[in-house]
């Protein structure tokens, strides 16, 4: 699905700053949801600091198509951002991406991966890159691998001490109209 197609009730697009305050208040409470912030050291804060996001990368959001309720959101960066924490040369990288609990089962993650996969192959990058907390978010394991995602564990890292990063890659398709990002 490209941002501003709808999908199963869902329409994801480019965040705009009226809902900066929603990204933050669900972003931070998915990831409490799912035990990410215990012994956090400020990541919070950083979760919380959309505008800072949108200032370095896109912020998209899956916004119920019926009533406009922001339901998710990912942050999307290119090589160089100071988001970037995996992606080099001819790859996208995907951060922070979070659904508000009660919206969980609905296709939301799926909904801003593919967003941010489209996003990724009309710029001509080649891969997409991404890294998942070890020991948390199982579903997040499951949706990722079912995507296409594939660990690469020589890329694995740890931020902090008891942080430790699991990476995933996905190949994206060539474009024949497109020259390779990078």
């Amino acid at each position: 699905m490209s941002p501003g197609d709808r999908s199963a009730g869902l329409l994801v697009r480019r965040a705009v700053p009226a809902e900066f305050p929603a990204v933050a208040r669900l972003t931070v409470a998915a990831y409490e949801a799912d035990g990410q912030l215990k012994g956090e050291n400020g990541y919070g804060a950083v979760l919380a600091d959309v505008a800072d996001r949108a200032e370095h990368g896109e912020i998209l959001v899956a916004v119920d198509g019926a009533t406009g309720t922001v339901l998710g959101s990912v942050t999307y960066v290119l090589p160089g951002s100071p988001y970037a924490e995996l992606s080099g040369p001819g790859e996208a990288e995907f951060r922070m991406l979070a659904v508000d609990p009660a919206a969980q089962g609905r296709g939301v993650g799926v909904a801003l991966v593919r967003a941010c996969l489209s996003r990724a192959v009309a710029q001509g990058c080649t891969a997409m890159v991404i890294c998942v907390r070890s020991g948390l978010a199982d579903a997040a394991h499951r949706l990722y691998a079912g995507l296409g995602f594939v660990r690469t564990p020589q890329r694995d890292w740890s931020p902090l001490p008891g942080v430790d990063l699991l990476a995933l890659r996905m190949a994206l398709p060539a474009g024949p109209d497109r020259p390779a990002v990078g």
